[in-house]
């Protein structure tokens, strides 16, 4: 089965929606996606918070772009975010 993350980010007082959209649309997503990601959804949870699940194709793929993860993390949180948690597993079911 597939493999997945959910990661939750918080805008800090102040942050400008609009950048932190952009950064994602322009960073984040094309690089989960060069990194072996098969999809990635963010969801806006409130004013200030996004939820972010990305999908894998197992474990491993995952494990393997994990440095290269927190790279891109770093890059953008000039958008004024910050992750507040994560977790991750293996899909056991679907729909």
């Amino acid at each position: 089965m597939s493999y997945a993350t959910i990661t939750t980010w918080e805008l800090h007082d102040g942050a400008d929606w609009g950048l932190f959209l952009r950064n994602v649309e322009e960073h984040r997503l094309p690089a989960l996606k060069e990194l072996g990601a098969t999809r990635v959804t963010v969801i806006r949870t409130s004013d200030r918070t996004v939820a972010a699940l990305s999908e894998w194709p197992d474990a491993q793929t995952r494990d393997d772009a994990v440095g290269m993860i927190e790279v891109v993390r770093k890059k953008v949180r000039s958008d004024g975010s910050r992750m507040t948690g994560e977790m991750m597993g293996e899909v056991v079911a679907e729909a």
